[in-house]
């Protein structure tokens, strides 16, 4: 399991606010304050319909600590503990109005970052021969980011940038508009800060032999073939990081990692990850 800190409160109530205000509309819970009785008190569990990684309690903590203080939320799974079918992740006790109420939104945070985490998992155990690391991209859902790529972390992955202001990356656009990749990589080269990493973009190994001699931190190798991969780590000689990303999938990640590369980055994991099922029965 992966002993990863928790983020900010202040980073994650406003995306727990914004669901609950979505999930209650202007009336709350019509149904289970007509059907249950104010005093009503009871203990209801998280379980797992699957095996995968949990990840999302922490909103899930907090989506019942916002609806109601007086539930008790006791984690039994944490954050990036493996699951099996059945498993206990944690039960929530208190009024049942209030379990009830926070349900869906605390399920819906568990489901969606243990499914991330449960993918990243899966192409992390692909590549596990290499010494690669499996990085998500910035393909998230808006206003969800530091959550999703939190997730990544909880699969045993690596989170790239978390914003444009995390890291200059120089991608095609960038060099096209700059007029070319020697203007681009110079111009980028002199005026970044001594603490900012510059990552530089390439599709070709001739852009890629003219990049390396300015030795930016990383060089990301996009939509390359393998043949142009290879070729690439052999002229790096360890010289600058390399990054191969564009296109990657389960099927095709295992033979990237085999090409030498330092990271490869999925957009999958974060765009395309199915939701992890999980329950919440009695």
């Amino acid at each position: 399991m992966n002993t990863i800190p928790p983020l900010p409160r202040i980073v994650i109530e406003p995306m727990v606010r914004r669901a609950l205000a979505e999930d209650f509309g202007t009336a709350g819970d019509l149904t289970a304050n007509l059907l249950v009785p104010a005093s009503a008190n009871a203990q209801l569990y998280f379980k797992s319909r699957g095996s995968g990684v949990v990840s999302g309690l922490q909103a899930a903590v907090l989506t019942y600590a916002l609806v109601d203080p007086d539930v008790e939320f006791d984690i039994h799974s944490p954050d990036g503990s493996k699951v099996r079918k059945g498993t206990v992740i944690a039960s929530v006790s208190g009024p049942v109005r209030s379990l009830l109420m926070a349900e869906r939104t605390a399920l819906n945070f568990m489901g969606r970052m243990s499914g991330i985490a449960t993918l990243t998992a899966k192409f992390v155990a692909k590549t596990a021969p290499h010494n690669v690391r499996i990085a998500a991209t910035r393909k998230t859902t808006p206003g969800l980011r530091a959550l999703e790529k939190r997730a990544v972390l909880h699969g045993g992955g690596h989170t790239h940038r978390g914003s444009l202001s995390d890291a200059i990356m120089v991608k095609d656009n960038h060099i096209a508009l700059a007029g070319g990749v020697d203007k681009a990589v110079r111009a980028v080269m002199a005026g970044a800060d001594h603490m900012t990493k510059v990552s530089i973009e390439v599709d070709t190994v001739a852009q890629f032999k003219k990049v390396l001699k300015h030795r930016p931190d990383v060089i990301l190798l996009d939509n390359m073939s393998l043949d142009d991969l290879r070729e690439c780590v052999a002229l790096n000689k360890n010289k600058v990081m390399l990054e191969a990303s564009g296109g990657v999938n389960f099927r095709t990640v295992a033979a990237i990692a085999a090409t030498g590369v330092d990271v490869i980055s999925v957009g999958a994991l974060t765009h395309s990850a199915p939701n992890f099922d999980i329950g919440l029965d009695t």
